[in-house]
């Protein structure tokens, strides 16, 4: 029995050692993925139905038609018949048939997709077909643990992004390390949904050959990514093995960044990350380095890190950042602009970079406890990222602009049209994992706070104190603002329930860059079991304390009118303009609904009346509405002689800017010219 109760002791003691490494470190814990499942038949539900009956097979079987798969298996063959003849062949020249030197992402990102929809819809034939994928990514690695098709297939002649030996063209374009950061990721997601640590263990085999050959001791190639990932990747890693060497790297990627060879604005290299004050160059490669700033400065408590992306989501948010949600101004380089530059025809807003401003705000919300972060992440949310996908899973956008003419900039067919899938798949196959992941972004929790953060029909499990506590939450969130969250379970009585205030309610942005022009205002009232409940304020939150019991019911109720919104008149593009937002949703003209005129030439008046309006587009029901305008004839305009143009009244009907262009390339404008001036903004 004393043995017993020795070895006990000691068993409790490393659990305990382990679930304080686990630690992410931050002030308030994520409800992971796998405590909340969505409702079917949700604004959500349907986009993670669509994600997993039509994107995430959509991928895996691009991932076969487009040579994925293959590369793999090549890489292979090679490691297990070194030095064959093939290698001389053009067959096997690689520069020739892979695309890009990232290619094996589209594989790890659509397991991790996989992965996380496992857990809403278990599924055991999905769970053994991603089973059968793995042993194929396995057999392409090296026996030290390296995992990088790109140069395994043919090591003398890799791909051309590539160089003669490992890490050497890093922070060039080699990509190494942004392969492990998101195989690291669908690794751990893989396994917080199946317990299988099949992939989890090629993935720490990986990170363990860039612990051991990537860093600043002497014989080590002192490098950092080219492509950031890796470090939240590996942050993510130490959090879930408790393994300290991962949290070490991960630093280490961002401590050298400004020292290393490379030194350029693009990527984030030209000084040290706690130097930098301001979002610049490709924005994708930003917010993935911010956003792995964030964890690691909560795991090891450094200030600097804090201070530094503090400065530069304040310059974001101020400065760079577009009504929809999106960042990236510029074309060139994917890039962000400098401050105020945000053009809308030519607007990039590439969705992988939308993506990574949603991982950039929630981390600053777990680092803060302020609502304003969670506000960006939901404007974000229902506009910049969803817009990348059409409703029914299958068609997409890289780019997002704010107006087209019909000739985007982007497309080999000249046209503004999603299509089935990219050459360089990066935001298909980012959706594949980011919007099954969304259940983890609802709730969060610190210490007896329990934070609902987002509206969205679910039911959650959740630890608020150690205690289990089970909810369920019903709404027709974004059409209208009644949501009732029921207590199913309770076993920690008396907690603090944090219900987010949504910030379109008083201001688009927590800043000056766009402000409401309309007298409208929203209330914002919470009933329990029946009940009126003030509530107190923290930081944008309706804070109710008392004794949950069983059956209790939180009813909220949020009016949303239609709000016109004029932004700050440094942006150049929007001046003499209105963009029109209800709840967290912004709306937009198409052309197709507008066939009677030109959108390109019209006014709305200075003061808009909008009448709403339920509409099924594409299969998607949408809440739309019309407001009275003014066309104006082009072909009398005159922008020097303004008394000439001719105005006739006119009826425009405006759908949410995530829905437009499923229905063909066509026109389309989010800001709504109020002057003739406006007119020649582009």
């Amino acid at each position: 029995m004393k043995r017993l109760t020795s070895f006990l002791l000691v068993a409790m003691l490393t659990v305990a050692a382990y679930a304080q490494k686990a630690s992410n470190g931050y002030p308030i814990s994520q409800v992971p993925f796998t405590a909340v499942k969505v409702t079917p038949n949700t604004f959500w539900g349907d986009r993670i139905r669509a994600a997993r009956e039509v994107t995430i097979p959509l991928a895996f079987s691009k991932c076969e038609e487009t040579h994925r798969y293959e590369n793999f298996n090549m890489a292979a063959y090679t490691l297990q018949h070194p030095g064959h003849d093939g290698l001389k062949t053009d067959k096997w020249n690689v520069a020739k048939f892979m695309g890009f030197s990232f290619d094996d992402t589209d594989v790890y990102k659509t397991i991790e997709g996989a992965s996380y929809v496992l857990q809403t819809y278990p599924d055991e034939k999905l769970k053994q077909y991603i089973d059968s994928v793995l042993d194929i990514v396995a057999a392409a690695q090296e026996s030290d643990g390296y995992l990088y098709t790109a140069r395994t297939i043919n090591p003398e002649h890799p791909h051309g992004w590539a160089a003669n030996k490992r890490w050497a063209a890093e922070e060039h374009a080699s990509h190494e390390l942004y392969n492990l950061g998101h195989m690291v990721d669908a690794a751990c997601a893989h396994y917080q949904a199946t317990g299988s640590d099949k992939f989890l263990n090629i993935a720490k085999r990986y990170a363990d050959c860039v612990v051991r050959e990537v860093g600043a001791k002497q014989g080590q190639a002192c490098v950092v990514p080219g492509h950031q990932i890796a470090e939240m990747a590996l942050a993510r890693l130490f959090i879930l093995t408790g393994e300290q060497k991962y949290l070490d790297e991960a630093k280490f990627l961002l401590d050298y960044r400004g020292k290393t060879t490379v030194k350029n604005i693009y990527s984030q290299s030209d000084k040290p990350v706690v130097d930098q004050t301001e979002a610049w160059g490709h924005a994708v490669r930003a917010g993935y380095m911010y956003a792995g700033m964030a964890d690691v400065a909560a795991l090891t408590g450094d200030s600097a890190y804090i201070k530094a992306i503090d400065t530069i989501y304040e310059n974001i948010v101020s400065k760079k950042y577009y009504i929809t949600g999106g960042v990236g101004a510029r074309h060139e380089g994917e890039s962000f602009g400098a401050d105020y530059e945000l053009p809308n025809l030519t607007s990039y807003n590439e969705t992988c970079a939308a993506i990574s401003m949603v991982y950039l705000f929630h981390r600053m919300f777990l680092l803060h406890g302020d609502a304003k972060y969670i506000d960006c992440m939901e404007r974000t949310l229902y506009n910049g990222v969803i817009s990348g996908m059409s409703v029914d899973g299958g068609r997409f956008f890289y780019p997002n602009p704010l107006s087209s003419d019909g000739k985007y900039r982007f497309n080999a067919d000249g046209t503004v049209e999603r299509q089935p899938w990219f050459g360089c798949a990066c935001c298909p196959s980012n959706l594949c994992r980011f919007i099954p992941s969304f259940p983890g972004y609802i709730y969060a929790v610190k210490d007896r706070k329990l934070y609902v953060n987002l509206f969205a029909g679910n039911t959650a499990s959740i630890q608020v104190g150690g205690k289990d506590v089970e909810l369920e939450q019903q709404t027709n969130y974004p059409w209208d603002g009644d949501v009732t969250i029921k207590v199913l379970k309770n076993q920690a009585k008396d907690f603090d329930l944090a219900i987010r205030v949504p910030g379109w309610m008083s201001m688009p942005v927590p800043s000056d860059l766009y402000r409401f022009d309309d007298a409208a205002e929203s209330n914002f009232v919470v009933t329990v079991n029946g009940q009126l409940v003030e509530g107190r304020s923290e930081q944008g939150y309706c804070v109710v304390s008392r004794k949950w019991k069983k059956g209790d019911v939180v009813a909220i109720h949020m009016t949303m009118p239609v709000r016109t919104v004029k932004a700050n008149d440094k942006i150049v593009d929007d001046r003499g303009r209105i963009a029109v937002e209800r709840g967290p949703l912004v709306y937009c003209a198409e052309g197709v609904d507008n066939e009677r005129f030109n959108i390109f030439n019209f006014l709305m008046p200075a003061k808009p009346s909008f009448r709403l309006a339920d509409r099924v587009i594409k299969g998607n029901r949408d809440v739309t509405f019309s407001v009275k305008a003014i066309e104006v004839d082009g072909e009398s305009l005159d922008l020097d002689n303004i008394g000439h143009a001719h105005a006739n009244p006119a009826v425009l009907t405006m759908i949410p800017y995530y829905a437009w262009n499923h229905r063909g390339p066509g026109l389309m404008e989010v800001w709504m010219p109020q002057s003739i001036k406006a007119l020649g903004n582009y």
